[in-house]
Order: C-alpha cells, then sequence, then structure tokens
C-alpha cells in the first residue's frame, strides 16, 4: 500500500456536475467548431449552469449496461459501491449526448443531409443501448433565423428532421454562428441542463423503484448503496437539501450494519465518504454548526472501530484523514466567506490528524518491527486483476468475500504481513510535518501563539526523528525564545535537550556549546549529575575534544557524529566563539555597575562587575573584559587593557557554584569626556584557552540574560528576609546593575557675583557687574566669560535683547543678545576681576541671563598628568518694565477735552509723564515736532528740563497749537510726536541717554463758518458794571447773514441790543458791546447769546455757544476801608 491509500477518491471530493457530452464537433480543423467548444468551456463564470461538458466522437462506445434485475430474491451483494461507479457516472455516462451538425433550412440538398443526420443519432442510440441518456440534435446554421411562425419552411422541415430523428420537438436546437454566439450557447447550456435533470430525475426514481425488492436480512448492503447513489444522483441534479437528506439516511444505515473485524474497514471507509459529503453540504449551506456537529459523531461512532489488532495502524491512519479532511473543508468555507473563531478554526483539526498520524507511526514501529530476514509475501496478496479493488475498503486477497469466518487463515495472515511490511516504508514524519505546518500556519492566522508554539516543538521533533537536524534546531530555536520570556523552564529544558542531541549529532560547535550553557543554568530542571555529564562534555570540548555521545540517540547515527566531531578536531579553523548571553539563560549570571551616578572628572571612575556560576561544579575562566562607547567615541578603543583590568591585584577567574564574585574597574577619563555619558556596552567573560577553543560570553550593556528582568520584579516584591551574609559578600537580588555614568567637570574654585539694580528699564544701558575671583591654589589660564541672554528661550527675546562691555555709546542692532569666549587670560590665586555687561531691552517682560566662567587648570589624578576645563555658571532673573506712562490729550483754551478740533482755531495739547520706576529718572528735555498739518502758536520750549522724577510722580506740559485748513480732513491728520531724553538719576555720566519717541494721537479737523470769542474780565463785582465784547468772524468766502437775540439772566441786567440781524462779509470780524450789571455773587451763569446763521441752518447757536464762556465769577461789594487798613492786612 502507498502512502495515498488513505486519501479519498477525487470523484468524492468534487463537486458533481451534469455530465454532456457533444458529439459532431471538429475541435481540432474546423475553426466554427473550435469557435463553439471554446464558447463551452473557456473562462465559465460562477453564474453558468453546472455541467461538465466532453467533446466525443459520433460511434464512441459508452459502458455497457447490465440487464436490469427483475428481482433480488436470490441476489447476495458483494460489497457496498463499487469503486468505479462514481467515476462512471462523473465522466463516463452522459446525462445528455448532443450531435451537432452543420445544416441550414434552405438546403439545397436536404434529403441527403436529413437522411445523415438521422443515421448519426441511430449510431450514438445504438452506443447508449439500455441507457436512459437523452440525445439531442443541435443544427449549425450560417444565418440567423426568423423568429418562430414567420419561416414556414423553417417550420415544416423541423417536424420532419425530428420524425426521421425520433426525436421530440424539445430536443431539436438551431445554433446561428453569428457575432452572439456566446449568447446562444448560453441558452443552449440552460436546454441541456433541463434535459440531464430529466435524466437524474429518472435514474433517482428506477433505484427507489428497488427498495421493495429488498430485506434487511441480506441487502442491508444495498440498502446503503441505493440511498449513496439517489443522494449522488441529487447531488449531480443539484439538489443539495435532497443530497444532505439521502447522505444523512445513509449514514444511519451504514451503522446499522453488523460489524466485525472482516468488513470493519469496509464499514468505516464508507461512513467516512458519506460523512464527508454531509460535512462539505453542511458548510455549502453555510450551517457550520451542523458540520461540526456531525463531524463529532461520526469521530465518537467510529474512533473505537479499530478492527484487526495486528493492523490497528490502519485505524489510526484513518482517523488522521479523517480529521485532515475536516480542516480541508473547513478551511475551504473559511475562503469563501465563512468566519472562524480563536476556539474553533481548522487548526484544532489539523493537530488532531498530526496526533493520529504520530499514533499511527507509533503503533506501526510496535507492529511492524519484523526482522530483516522476513521476505515479502509472494504472490502478492495486495495485487488485484486490474489493479484496483471492486469495492472500496475491501481486502485485496478477500474481494467480494462477506463472512465473518475466514476460510484461509494463511492467506489472511500473508495479507497483514504485506499490508505490515509496506507500513513500514511509509515516511511517517512527513505525513505528521504536514499536517503539523498547517496546524502551525491556522494557529497563527488566528492568534494561537501557545497553540502554535507547542505545535512548532512538535514540528521539531518530528524532523529530529526524520534526521532533518537542521530544520529541526531552527523550528526548536525559534520556539525557545517564547518558552524563556513565558519562564516554562520544564519545557525549555525538554526542548534544550533535543536541541544538544541535534547540534551533537551535526557537530554543530557554536550551537553545541550554546545549549550546553544554558543546560547548566539556573533555568533548567535536569537533575545534578546530568548537569555534571553536559558540564565535562563542554569542558571537553573546550580542550578541544570529542564529547561523549548524547543518551537515546541511534547508534548509527552517532557513528556518524563522532567521526564529524574528529574532523572538528583536527580542522585548524578558527577556535574562537562569541556567544551573546543576552537572550537565553547561561549558567553564569553578570551584572556590572558603577559605583556613582556620574563622575568628576579629576576623580577615578570605578566599576564593579559582579559574577556567579550556576553549574554543578567549580568553573575557571581565562580573562574578563569590559568594552565602553557613547554616542561620541568607542571607549574601548581608549583605555587600554591593561588600564581597565589588573588582573594580579583581582586573584584568581576561579568561579564556585553559588557564590557572588566581584571585580573591581578603575580608570582615569579623558577630559573630552566632560557632559558626555559613558555606557557599559558589552561585558566579555572569556571561557577555555586560546590553546584549545575559546569561547566569549558576552553580555550586552551591563549584564542580564533572558530570566534577569522578572527575577529582579519577583525580588522587590518579595517579603522574604534574606539571611546575613558576611560583610564580603552580598546577595545577588539586592544588586542593582547601573550600566552608565556621567563624566561631569571639576568642581570650579572661582566665585561668580552679579550686583545690578533691578528692575531694567525698557531701552535704557542697564548695567550688570560682573565680579569674578579666583579661589584656586595655583593660576588659571585661558580664562573666558560668555555672558548675555541665556539660549534656550523665546526667539523674539533674543531680538530684542542686546548687551555690549561699552556703555559710552548706545547698542545698536548689530550688537548681540549673547556674549561668548570673551578672552580674559590668566588668574592668580586670590585675584578679583570686575567687568560690567551692559544691557538694552527694547520690549518688556522677564528675561534670564546667564554669566558662564571658564578656564583651564592643571592637576593630577592618581599620578597621571590632565588638564581640567572648569567652568561656573550663574544665572540671574531679571525684569523689564516701563520707565513711565505719558498721557497725551486735546483740550481747548477752556481747558475741555476736544473729540476734533477746527480750523484755525487754537487748542491745548497737554502731556502728563507718570513715573513708573522704582528708582529716581531724571528727565533731561523735551521736545514737540509736529507734523506738517499742525503749527504752534508761539515758540515751543521743554518746561521739563532736569525734572527729576521719583516713583509714581508726574511732569506736565502745556503746548497751544491750531490747525491750518486741510484738503481730507474727515479720516484725521497726525499730530507729530513727543521725544523724551532720560536717565536714571543714579547712572554713571558716561552712560548714554535714552530718548523715548511717542507718537501723538491724530486729530479730526473741522472747518466752520462762523467763529465767536468774548472779551469780558476775568472775575465782576456785584452791581458794577462787567463789560463783555463778542467777535464774531466769517470763516467763509460767503457773505454771512446772522440773527443774534440775547436772553436774559436773572443773576444780571445788562445794556445793549438785545436782538439784531446783521451781515458780516467774508473773511471780516464784527464787533459787539454789552455792559452786564451783576446783581448777585458767586458763580453766576452769563445771560447767553442764541446766534442763527441763515446760510448753514445745520450749524446751530448750541454748536457755537462751546466757543463762549458761560459763566463768570462775581465777588460781593466789599466796605471800603483805608488804604492803611489794607496796608497792614
Amino acid at each position: 500500500m502507498g502512502p495515498t491509500q488513505w486519501d479519498f477518491p477525487v470523484e468524492l471530493c468534487c463537486r458533481p456536475m451534469a455530465f454532456v457530452t457533444l458529439t459532431g464537433l471538429d475541435v481540432t480543423y474546423n475553426a466554427v467548431h473550435r469557435a463553439i467548444w471554446d464558447a463551452f468551456c473557456a473562462n465559465r463564470r460562477a453564474d453558468r449552469v453546472p455541467i461538465s461538458f466532453k467533446v466525443l466522437p459520433g460511434d464512441h462506445e459508452y459502458p455497457k449496461c447490465r440487464t436490469k434485475r427483475t428481482s433480488y430474491e436470490w441476489y447476495i451483494p458483494k460489497g457496498i459501491l463499487k469503486t468505479g461507479w462514481m467515476n462512471k457516472h462523473l465522466n463516463l455516462v452522459p446525462a445528455l449526448v448532443v450531435v451537432f451538425y452543420e445544416l441550414d433550412w434552405d438546403e439545397a440538398q436536404w434529403k441527403e443531409k436529413q437522411s445523415e443526420c438521422a443515421t448519426r443519432v441511430e449510431i450514438v442510440r445504438t452506443s447508449l443501448q439500455g441507457r436512459n441518456t437523452k440525445v439531442a440534435v443541435v443544427l449549425i446554421q450560417k444565418k440567423t433565423p426568423l423568429p418562430p411562425g414567420e419561416d414556414l419552411i423553417a417550420s415544416e422541415r423541423a417536424a420532419a428532421l425530428c420524425n426521421a430523428c425520433d426525436l421530440s420537438g424539445k430536443s431539436l436546437f438551431v445554433l446561428p454562428h453569428t457575432d452572439h454566439l456566446v449568447g446562444y450557447i448560453i441558452r443552449l447550456e440552460n436546454a441541456f441542463y433541463e434535459h440531464a435533470q430529466t435524466y437524474y430525475y429518472t435514474e433517482i426514481r428506477r433505484i427507489k423503484s428497488h427498495k421493495e425488492f429488498l430485506n434487511k436480512t441480506t441487502h442491508q448492503l444495498l440498502f446503503v448503496r441505493h440511498q449513496f447513489k439517489i443522494a449522488f444522483f441529487s447531488e449531480l441534479k443539484q439538489d443539495t437539501q435532497n443530497a444532505l437528506k439521502n447522505y444523512r439516511t445513509a449514514y444511519n444505515l451504514v451503522h446499522e450494519l453488523r460489524a466485525h473485524e472482516t468488513n470493519m474497514l469496509e464499514i468505516k471507509t464508507m461512513a467516512g465518504f458519506i460523512n464527508y459529503k454531509i460535512c462539505r453540504l453542511c458548510f455549502q449551506h453555510n450551517t457550520p454548526l451542523d458540520a461540526i456537529a456531525q463531524f463529532r459523531k461520526h469521530i465518537d461512532l467510529c474512533k473505537k472501530k479499530i478492527g484487526s489488532a495486528e493492523l490497528s495502524f490502519e485505524h489510526a491512519a484513518w482517523m488522521s484523514k479523517q480529521f485532515q479532511a475536516f480542516g480541508d473543508l473547513f478551511d475551504e468555507a473559511i475562503k469563501l466567506g465563512l468566519t472562524a473563531i480563536q476556539t474553533q478554526n481548522p487548526g484544532f483539526y489539523y493537530q488532531q490528524a498530526a496526533y493520529y498520524a504520530q499514533e499511527r507511526k507509533h503503533l506501526a514501529s510496535l507492529l511492524c518491527k519484523h526482522d530483516p530476514s522476513v521476505a515479502y509475501p509472494s504472490p502478492d496478496p495486495l495485487e488485484t486483476p486490474n489493479g484496483m479493488l471492486d469495492f472500496y475498503g475491501q481486502r485485496a486477497w478477500r474481494q467480494g468475500i462477506l463472512s465473518f469466518d475466514l476460510s484461509d487463515p494463511e492467506k489472511e495472515k500473508a495479507g497483514i504481513l504485506a499490508l505490515q511490511l509496506k507500513e513500514r516504508e511509509v515516511i511517517h514524519s512527513e505525513l505528521i510535518i504536514s499536517l503539523l505546518s498547517n496546524a502551525v500556519a491556522q494557529f497563527k492566522k488566528y492568534k494561537c501563539p501557545r497553540m502554535k508554539s507547542h505545535l512548532m516543538v512538535q514540528m521539531g521533533e518530528e524532523y529530529y526523528y526524520a534526521k532533518d537536524y537542521t530544520k529541526a534546531l531552527k523550528l526548536l530555536d525559534y520556539v525557545m525564545c517564547d518558552y524563556r520570556s513565558e519562564r516554562w523552564w520544564t519545557l525549555l529544558t525538554s526542548i534544550l535537550g533535543t536541541a544538544l542531541k541535534c547540534a551533537y549529532l551535526m557537530a554543530q560547535l557554536k550551537d553545541y556549546i550554546t545549549y550546553s550553557l544554558e543546560l547548566l543554568g539556573r533555568a533548567s530542571t535536569l537533575k545534578d549529575d546530568q548537569k555534571s555529564r553536559i558540564e565535562k562534555n563542554l569542558i571537553m570540548v573546550l580542550m578541544n575534544e570529542s564529547p561523549d555521545p548524547e543518551p537515546d540517540c541511534d547508534a548509527s547515527i552517532v557513528k556518524l557524529a563522532q567521526h564529524l566531531w574528529a574532523d572538528r578536531v583536527s580542522l585548524a579553523g578558527s577556535n574562537m566563539f562569541t556567544i551573546e548571553v543576552q537572550d537565553f539563560v547561561p549558567f553564569v549570571q553578570c551584572k556590572a555597575k558603577f559605583l556613582a551616578p556620574s563622575f568628576h572628572v579629576d576623580t577615578p571612575v570605578e566599576l564593579y562587575v559582579y559574577l556567579k556560576t550556576d553549574c554543578p561544579h567549580p568553573i575557571r575562566f581565562s580573562k574578563l573584559c569590559v568594552g565602553f562607547s557613547n554616542q561620541y567615541c568607542v571607549v574601548e578603543e581608549q583605555y587600554q587593557s591593561s588600564d581597565i583590568l589588573e588582573q594580579s591585584a583581582q586573584g584568581t577567574m576561579c568561579l564556585v557554584p553559588g557564590k557572588t564574585r566581584k571585580f573591581t574597574f578603575k580608570f582615569v577619563a579623558k577630559t573630552e569626556d566632560v557632559g558626555k555619558k559613558i555606557e557599559i556596552t558589552s561585558v566579555d567573560l572569556i571561557l577555555g584557552s586560546e590553546t584549545g577553543r575559546c569561547v566569549i560570553l558576552n553580555w550586552r550593556g551591563g549584564g542580564g540574560d533572558a530570566a534577569s528582568a522578572q527575577e529582579a520584579i519577583q525580588a522587590a516584591r518579595s517579603f522574604k528576609r534574606r539571611p546575613k551574609l558576611p560583610d564580603t559578600e552580598v546577595h545577588w537580588d539586592s544588586i542593582i546593575i547601573q550600566a552608565s555614568t556621567m563624566i561631569i567637570s571639576r568642581v570650579p574654585k572661582v566665585s561668580v557675583q552679579l550686583c545690578h539694580e533691578p528692575p531694567a528699564l525698557n531701552n535704557e544701558m542697564y548695567c550688570l557687574m560682573i565680579t569674578i575671583q579666583s579661589q584656586e591654589d595655583t593660576v588659571i589660564r585661558d580664562v573666558k566669560l560668555t555672558a548675555g541672554l541665556k539660549p534656550g528661550q523665546d526667539a523674539n527675546l533674543t531680538q530684542k535683547t542686546l548687551v555690549t562691555l561699552h556703555g559710552t555709546e548706545m547698542c545698536d542692532d548689530s550688537s548681540p543678545a549673547l556674549l561668548t569666549d570673551i578672552p580674559i587670560g590668566s588668574l592668580q590665586p586670590g585675584e578679583k576681576l570686575d567687568m560690567p555687561l551692559y544691557i538694552r531691552c527694547s520690549t518688556v517682560g522677564t528675561r534670564v541671563f546667564l554669566v558662564y566662567v571658564s578656564y583651564l587648570i592643571d592637576t593630577s589624578v592618581d599620578g597621571k598628568e590632565i588638564v581640567c576645563r572648569c567652568h561656573r555658571d550663574e544665572t540671574v532673573t531679571i525684569e523689564t518694565v516701563y520707565p513711565f506712562d505719558v498721557a497725551v490729550k486735546f483740550v481747548s483754551i477752556k481747558f475741555e477735552h476736544l473729540e476734533r478740533v477746527y480750523t484755525d482755531i487754537p487748542f491745548l495739547l497737554m502731556t502728563d509723564i507718570l513715573s513708573a520706576s522704582p528708582w529716581a529718572l531724571t528727565i533731561l528735555s523735551s521736545q514737540l515736532q509736529l507734523s506738517s498739518f499742525v503749527t504752534p502758536v508761539d515758540q515751543l520750549e521743554s518746561h521739563v528740563e532736569n525734572v527729576v522724577l521719583q516713583t509714581a510722580e508726574s511732569a506736565s506740559e502745556c503746548f497751544c497749537l491750531h490747525c491750518p485748513p486741510v484738503a481730507n480732513p474727515q479720516n484725521g491728520v497726525a499730530t507729530g510726536s513727543y521725544i523724551i531724553s532720560w536717565k536714571r538719576s543714579s547712572a554713571a555720566e558716561k552712560v548714554p541717554v535714552v530718548k523715548t519717541v511717542v507718537t501723538l494721537p491724530h486729530v479730526i479737523v473741522e472747518s466752520i463758518p462762523l467763529h465767536i470769542r468774548a472779551d469780558l474780565p476775568s472775575f465782576g463785582r456785584v452791581r458794577e458794571s462787567l463789560p463783555v465784547k463778542y467777535h464774531l468772524q466769517n470763516k467763509t468766502n460767503l457773505v454771512q447773514d446772522i440773527e443774534i437775540a440775547v436772553e436774559p439772566s436773572d443773576a444780571f441786567m445788562f445794556s445793549g441790543l438785545k436782538q439784531i440781524r446783521l451781515q458780516i462779509l467774508p473773511g471780516t470780524e464784527q464787533e459787539m458791546l454789552y455792559n452786564f450789571y451783576p446783581l448777585m455773587a458767586g458763580y453766576q451763569q452769563l445771560p447767553s447769546l442764541n446766534i442763527n446763521v441763515l446760510r448753514f441752518p445745520n450749524y446751530t447757536s448750541h454748536m457755537l455757544k462751546r466757543f463762549l464762556p458761560t459763566h463768570v465769577f462775581v465777588k460781593p461789594q466789599g466796605r471800603r476801608v483805608d488804604d492803611d487798613s489794607i496796608e497792614a492786612a
């Protein structure tokens, strides 16, 4: 038996489709026929009817039909299902034979053609004699036919052709060979499909009619056979619901059969076939739960039907195939859109299939271990006359024999022996690996990492049994990473044992050493005697000797491995191996730590390296090296090995199991490392010697391996008290890796003092006095000063801050915000230096200023002379404020607030300077720069020269101005600017004066047609005449008609015109004189003038009154006294 013995037949697994044969087509030499055939079979879409087409010659011999039985009374069936039956109805016996014939309705030789066509149909019928296969004729025509009923000749000739061929009208078709060929073909297919369904329906009726002749005693097999055939024909008919129903009935009937060792295989085979069909149809109907339930029922019913104990491996093979087939169906359904979940996916079925394949392998190893002298039986009991069995599931040496009693025991024994010897030739590992690989792919797809790892271990072990050690190691290596990270130490130890055997049998030096290192470690669950053996082998390998064989290895393979090891020993190749131990758990643990997180450059850097071994016996190492690096340089190149490790001072390199050993490293940092982080990049522990083999155990960083991180967490959470150890020893768990340290500059011995008077005032040259004093014992040289705005602040501050060392002149925009590396020279011990720094801030706000002093000094560390650059930096935060607030307002001559001014009418500009500085300010001068739209009434002079303002004090000025006529006054006009020159009162004389420019507000200028002003004394006296003169001025180029009326006041009598109308010429002025006679003392309201400008009615009297005084102070009438009294007073 070959390894494909248990594979399902192809005809069982394919989708059954109606079988239709096409005759009369010459697809090789006739282009028209070829086009017709291509339209039938090429690029068939899913929406076309399910038909299987085949081109055959017209005289093709179809399988002969056996004589139909009229009675089953004495018939004893020889088996359930013949091996060729499904193939016969899928590919040999058609449901419909279509005869193609080229014939047009207007054919000249019609009679001859009709006769030839009838002859071809008769030949087909003869070859199908006894079968119910339908026959149809298709006429290939060159012209497109007319609609039915219109072509009378076609109707007559079609009827005549049907009579001649003995066909019904529904079996005659016309196929015009036109541009729409595919459309006609699809219509033909649908008609063929209906004929085929009629045929399969007839076959189902025929088989059902046999049931009445069967009895349950002798025809049990026929019940199963007929039910299976009905279901299969239903599938061909595409009636899948009835097919499923009949398959279920057939399945139940199979399990009602009497089972015995002799027929067990046939029952299981048919049960497997029918179960496959049921599950396939359930998935097809999108009822996966029904498919799973059916499969579980199938397994429960069959798993104990083992059959012959001597052939029990066959049962395991059969079970494996059932699971594999169901997994394939499940996977196929998923590809077609079914959704699977993590706990129910094809992977579980492939896994079970692999399990039974392993069981098959195990049983085969027990049952098929015949002595090599046992020969294969002759004649071969597995041979059959036609090369295949007559019935599925029967034995080749007793086909058709249904008796439970074995008539020929010797032949039975020979057959069993032949099967056993054939099974011994099967490569079981390949089958197992294939199934496991399918399962792994599914578990990976559905994110089941532990299941995937578990099966990959099994695959690795199968590769080991198959002697493919390279693939075994590759898989086991991959899985070991997961088991390490999840701390499955027992599983890891088992896998490492298999991996070590693979490495030994391949004589892979590096892998053998790596796995030995881990099997000796704390993660290994091996017993001490096993660890001792591995440690002994490891030492032998390091001494360039061959190790002892690993236990439980095949003796023949061990001999080959010993030859490989002998070759390795004799080869003079590289005997140095570097093993990265960061990703596994070796028997040596390493932790490195710097004594401090930072070291000054003038103190030695100290480092401890702790080592601990977990192997059973003490082990000696030859060298310990530590490598450093940082982001700028590799320190390992700078520090020679003699600087890092003084071997003589460290004692021997022998490590005792369970004891922590400490090694000290000390070196002097280089000055260029200041400000950089020095990291431990690697710790190298060298095992072996240069004369034998040398293994470098390399830890990245400061040590630690795959288990260290979790152990550190557990140690931190543990409340277990640690036993007290001697001072020379330390608890391993208490050691924390410190893999990096900073090299910082030497502590500076220089003082930097900053003296200033905050806050700074906007735009002033603010003085920051820097005092530097050396406190070193020796001369310091190359002293440099960096001072100014501290970097890293807002970019706007950088642009608006200027610094300089020269305070005699104002900074310009070319000055920087930070002065860097100003050379100062050298300073003697105790020497002091003062340097003023002038800062100009053109915006207010808070700024941080930096003063950084660096210098060089010679010093020695551990007898080594080095030059250290020391530095001290001081920062100071300075607030910048405005020195004063300037308020500007426009008022009238009466000191009333003005929102607008009038052409050629004087007004006042008032300025108030309010000091906001906490320090006294000196206003040196002020200056008014007027625009061309405004002119002064009198000479402009500063009234605040050399005025000193204390905090919150103010200084005011007043300027009388007027505006000449302007062209477009609506948007207002610029008045100019106000410039204040000032400085701190405490500032030195050489400090430049600050000029603050205040832009004056715009003012709206309006033109008025008439202006009026009044001349009156500053006060009056009761019952004394108060003369008042009014001046009316025409501001236009027109003669103005004016009406004036005086409204009396209770406080005054007056003489003058009470009501008058007058005319004022353009640009001239009219005067009016009134004598007011006060009647009451106090601040009294004057009689008011109501003026009406007739040309400008909008220019009301109310608008004119703002130019006139409304009140005057009236003194009471005093007593007359002599001049002496007045003088005395």
